[in-house]
């Protein structure tokens, strides 16, 4: 009977052996362990209970040491009301005046875990230093609420983008490269991981020819960048600067501007769609807002048309989309602004008459981040702040902003706290400022002097928490804190000057054959430098001169030591035999010999030479030749 119980249990371990060996671990056959929860429980809560007693029995006798210490006549009266009604601990539960001491609590009445060390006996008894801390905390609380300590302005650098005004600036969302437009037509890329210190752009071109910039953006991907210039046709380019799509341009002869495929007059600003990738809306003097997709060049996506009070077409001068892209906001020249649904084009949805003086161009429009309120830049030098829920009147408004350009901007900060925008000044009649206002007060909190020249262009990225700024002379500047913001023109201001390289040509022409057979393809020259540095030191390629002569041999390099055979040879028979006298001294040395003994050249036609015969000169033709030249002609 036991042996075969002795078998099946050897069996069973060795399957358990494999199922372990397979499954990765080993105990199976054994009973699971339980638990009894409520047992847990229970001594869980007798464990705080008593840590809690103790913890209350300290504070008890620290308070009855304290009373005894005291001398004061009203301490001493006050003391027993002390001990019989000491302070409720945070963790026990209500009760009434009647109660006894914390000695006599039952278990019921205080659950919870020990007092945290804020209210342990030390900090009890120092009741004045809890106060000042709380106080510390306090300031320190209101410094984090004070927006102005979060404008990162404590350093800057300067791209000098060149001579003329800065009208466009724009970063992608990463915030890794910087684009800059201006009046000089070009469009310059700046890489800040790329840069160094010599603060220079990775590339410069002229997308749309000679025309002024008026505005860049890049896509909410950062892939692709809108280009809106003075021409009638806004162009998207890749980060590198190529061109991705145009948008075609209009027929200017028909009236309505819903059939025609494109804007017939030009831009005066764009923007991106910021949900869509695809989508980028244009505005323009010939009276419409468009919105465009970047797969569809042929034709516009769909039309806005603004309107004056009496109907008649009216130019907006800049649009920007609601941060959701529901809605479509435009400004106009007659001081209007007006606010459409995307989906419905016919008719505004907001319409605000008198936003800003008829006849100024309102430069720009932007919405907070909370989708709520409408920012409008006027050309009137004002700056307002709407309500697109109560779109009648402005919510605040700033007066005496200086405003010259048709472009200068406005926008919030990032926790929508502050908004800023730029003033414009005349040639050599001060400097630009950058002004800060508090979007609840609307007072000017801070501002920052630029430069010599109008402040146009600024924007504040959410992330880089870095302020931007687009200058009337050429200059585009970015402000930031190393201990606020994060990356950005941090990048490039750590990096040391790269060294000039000024042979970096290739040394022979190549001919690129990626296409070819292996056997027939030519390695690509990697580095031109290296390349160089050899051909350096060949010296066919690097065409070294002869070395003076020098010695015996000739050029100084044959022979010049040694006692072999063919070196005495050489010795002499290459030996150096020129000349190194005065050629001319040479020659004249025979000249006198010549003259007293002619052998040579004289008398060998001695006897066929014959005499020579000179008229005489008479009186007469000495007097002819004295004649001026025209009484010789014959008339």
């Amino acid at each position: 009977m036991g042996q075969p119980g002795l078998s099946d249990t050897i069996d069973k371990m060795s399957e358990d052996g494999d199922i372990a060996s397979v499954m990765g671990f080993s105990g199976f056959g054994k009973k699971a362990r339980t638990f009894d929860l409520e047992a847990i429980f229970e001594q869980t809560r007798r464990t705080a209970i008593e840590r809690s007693q103790h913890v209350l029995e300290e504070r008890q006798r620290a308070l009855e040491q304290e009373e005894e210490g005291e001398s004061s006549t009203s301490v001493q009266t006050s003391a027993p009301s002390q001990k019989q009604n000491p302070a409720p601990p945070p963790f026990k539960k209500p009760q009434s005046d009647s109660s006894g001491s914390s000695d006599s609590d039952s278990d019921s009445d205080l659950v919870g875990p020990p007092l945290p060390r804020q209210y342990s006996d030390e900090h009890m008894k120092q009741g004045d230093t809890g106060s000042d801390d709380d106080e510390e905390e306090d300031a320190s609380d209101a410094e984090e609420d004070n927006p102005v300590r979060k404008i990162p302005d404590s350093h800057e650098i300067t791209l000098q983008h060149g001579n003329k005004t800065v009208s466009a600036l724009a970063l992608d969302p990463s915030g890794a490269r910087l684009v800059t437009g201006g009046y000089d037509y070009d469009v310059k890329f700046w890489d800040f991981a790329g840069m160094d210190q010599a603060l220079q752009a990775f590339r410069s071109l002229q997308p749309c020819e000679c025309h002024q910039i008026k505005s860049l953006q890049y896509s909410i991907t950062g892939d692709v960048v809108l280009v809106a210039s003075g021409n009638a046709q806004a162009k998207v380019l890749d980060r590198d600067g190529f061109n991705v799509m145009e948008c075609i341009k209009g027929d200017q002869y028909i009236v309505d501007m819903v059939n025609t495929k494109g804007h017939t007059a030009m831009l005066n600003g764009g923007c991106w769609h910021p949900k869509i990738k695809e989508e980028f809306m244009t505005c323009s003097n010939d009276g419409t807002v468009r919105t465009w997709d970047v797969k569809s060049e042929k034709q516009h996506k769909s039309v806005f048309k603004p309107r004056s009070f009496q109907g008649k077409k009216v130019v907006p001068t800049c649009c920007t989309y609601s941060r959701d892209g529901k809605l479509i906001a435009a400004g106009c020249q007659d001081g209007t602004i007006q606010i459409w649904d995307r989906n419905l084009s016919v008719h505004t949805k907001f319409h605000c008459r008198q936003a800003h003086i008829p006849g100024s161009d309102t430069s720009c429009l932007a919405f907070s981040y909370d989708g709520k309120t409408l920012a409008s830049r006027g050309g009137d030098d004002t700056l307002k702040m709407w309500d697109i829920r109560n779109f009648r009147q402005p919510v605040n408004a700033a007066t005496g902003l200086t405003n010259y350009f048709a472009m200068t901007d406005c926008c919030f900060s990032p926790d929508d706290k502050l908004l800023i925008t730029g003033t414009s000044v005349k040639k050599d009649e001060g400097n630009g400022k950058l002004a800060f206002f508090d979007r609840m007060s609307f007072e000017k909190v801070h501002e920052i002097e630029v430069t010599n020249a109008s402040v146009i262009r600024c924007l504040w990225h959410p992330k880089l928490n870095q302020i931007m700024v687009g200058t009337g002379n050429g200059l585009a500047k970015v402000y930031y804190d190393p201990i606020k913001s994060h990356r950005g023109a941090m990048l490039c201001v750590v990096k040391s000057k790269r060294k000039d390289k000024h042979a970096e040509a290739l040394t022979q022409d190549y001919i690129i054959t990626p296409h070819a057979l292996p056997m027939f393809r030519e390695a690509r020259q990697r580095s031109t430098r290296k390349q160089l540095e050899k051909d350096r030191l060949d010296p066919k390629k690097s065409h070294k001169p002869e070395p003076p002569v020098a010695g015996p041999g000739r050029g100084g390099r044959v022979a010049a030591h040694g006692g072999t055979l063919s070196s005495f040879i050489v010795k002499n028979i290459a030996l150096d035999k020129t000349d190194d006298s005065n050629p001319r001294q040479a020659i004249l040395r025979h000249a006198k010999e010549a003259a007293e003994n002619p052998f040579w050249v004289a008398p060998a036609y001695k006897k066929t030479q014959p005499k020579p015969l000179f008229a005489e000169e008479s009186d007469e033709d000495e007097e002819a030749e004295k004649e001026p030249e025209w009484k010789k002609r014959k008339i």
